[in-house]
């Protein structure tokens, strides 16, 4: 996530110290993201200042530590432009934890395991959607209630991945599944396994009588 950046656009609006750049950012972005951690801030604006983004001056306090302001750069404001003036592709690809899931248990062969899967999915997708849905009705911040309609269509899609598979790996009352857990021959299947493709045990010909 280009937090980094998210910090340079604050910072372009006037200089800012740490905790406020953190209440600026949690009020911009709202309640979907959640809390940034301080210390994972401070590692972003030192970064930033060692790559001279920022700059970053001590101003003495009567009572409390000093305290230090930050404040961006010419280099930092080049920066922030070049990163609004590019598209953002999706950070993680489509590499995805319920993806793996699924494969997982589509190769195990199990309708009841295929089964168990989607629904817990859909269930917590479905609570997901309930909460998005009532921090939307809540939020004053236009901005911030655009990003929770973004997030709920993003649920939403997801839920429709969990229908997709559904019908395609429960739709024809196992086949599909049986193939899936057949194992195929390769030349290291003697040797190794894998774990979306079911444990292997026991010599080749043990599984081949299996």
């Amino acid at each position: 996530m280009a937090i980094q950046h998210a910090v340079l656009a604050l910072l372009a609006g006037g200089p800012s110290h740490g905790y406020q750049l953190k209440g600026s950012f949690e009020a911009a972005v709202g309640p979907q993201w959640g809390p940034l951690n301080i210390g994972h801030l401070y590692q972003i604006l030192d970064r930033l200042s060692r790559d001279d983004l920022v700059v970053a001056e001590r101003q003495p306090q009567p009572v409390k530590p000093d305290r230090v302001v930050y404040e961006i750069t010419p280099a930092g404001r080049a920066e922030l432009a070049r990163w609004l003036a590019e598209p953002s592709p999706r950070s993680g690809g489509f590499r995805d934890d319920f993806f793996l899931k699924v494969t997982a248990a589509a190769r195990s062969g199990s309708a009841a395991t295929v089964r168990a899967v989607l629904s817990n999915q859909r269930g917590h997708l479905l609570r997901e959607l309930r909460n998005l849905d009532g921090l939307r009705r809540a939020a004053e911040d236009p901005v911030v209630g655009l990003l929770l309609t973004a997030a709920s269509r993003h649920v939403t899609a997801d839920l429709s991945f969990v229908d997709d598979a559904e019908s395609v790996l429960l739709g024809d009352g196992g086949q599909l599944l049986t193939r899936l857990a057949t194992p195929t021959a390769s030349p290291s299947s003697s040797d190794t396994g894998s774990a979306l493709g079911g444990p292997v045990s026991g010599s080749g010909s043990e599984r081949a009588a299996g």
